[in-house]
């Protein structure tokens, strides 16, 4: 190591604000989790031991969240800054919902999570960031109340969903992406009900509709009523009304879901009459 990068790596050790695995240099615990095994004694006495550790994470993640009461977790880029539109559109939606009564639960970072937090913080509600541990990401942003820490990413997105009343996503990358299908992929497998997905920032989500639309849905990879869980807005008063009518129990967003479902269901059911095997009876 040069001396450069021995005064480098000092300094990363002395900022408390950055993760664990930022500040040592060390591989992150997914990191390792994912990583084939070289030798097969490492394989078996180190994945049962992460076991516990998922655990732990699990555990420490329903303590904390359990009693939230009706929330909803606003996604979107690290990477928006506080002069942006997008940012202030996101502390606006977050104030709106505290008003309404709703907890505002982010990943806990910069950028729109931050501005989530923000808005928050201004309507007097808790303001909740589940931060992960990334190589190269600070932690939680300043307006957080209840920060969790996470290390694998399977935990910490079950959470998200699992003590939320609606997801809004905002303009955002690969991490927003991946929010994004899971939450649809759980409603039209039946996993979640009554789970509205608004995407904020029409001409941000223009293109990628268009593709689901010309593509995934022209070739039969999805079927119409999947495209009517997406929601899009760019109004924040519309975000807020349409999550309060789905709390309130207004049948609207559970008959666009069930359609959804119907529709998943005889494909599915279609294909599996056509290509099961034949079950040969017992001697």
């Amino acid at each position: 190591m040069t001396n450069n990068e021995s005064s480098s790596a000092g300094q990363l050790t002395d900022v408390p604000e950055l993760n664990s695995a930022t500040r040592t240099g060390r591989p992150t615990e997914d990191e390792q989790l994912l990583a084939v095994p070289v030798q097969q004694p490492l394989f078996t006495q180190t994945d049962p031991w992460r076991v516990m550790r998922i655990m732990a994470e699990f555990v420490e993640g329903f303590d904390e969240l359990a009693e939230l009461g009706p929330s909803v977790t606003i996604f979107g880029s690290a990477r928006v800054k506080p002069d942006d539109p997008q940012y202030a559109a996101a502390v606006e939606v977050a104030r709106l919902l505290g008003e309404a009564g709703f907890t505002i639960i982010t990943g806990g970072g910069p950028g729109i999570m931050e501005a989530g937090n923000r808005g928050a913080q201004v309507a007097g509600v808790p303001s909740i960031g589940l931060n992960i541990e990334l190589p190269f990401e600070q932690g939680s942003n300043p307006f957080v109340d209840v920060a969790i820490d996470f290390r694998y990413f399977f935990v910490r997105k079950t959470m998200f969903v699992k003590y939320a009343q609606a997801f809004v996503i905002f303009p955002g990358g690969f991490g927003t992406m991946d929010e994004l299908f899971e939450a649809l992929t759980l409603i039209q497998t039946g996993k979640v009900q009554n789970f509205p997905v608004i995407l904020f920032g029409s001409a941000f989500w223009h293109g990628l509709l268009d593709w689901l639309r010309t593509t995934m849905l022209v070739e039969g990879k999805i079927s119409p009523a999947d495209l009517d869980l997406l929601i899009v807005t760019d109004s924040p008063t519309d975000v807020r009304d349409m999550i309060v009518k789905s709390v309130q129990g207004q049948p609207w967003r559970t008959e666009q879901e069930e359609e959804a479902r119907k529709a998943t269901r005889a494909v599915l059911g279609k294909d599996r009459q056509t290509t099961a095997p034949k079950r040969r009876s017992k001697p």
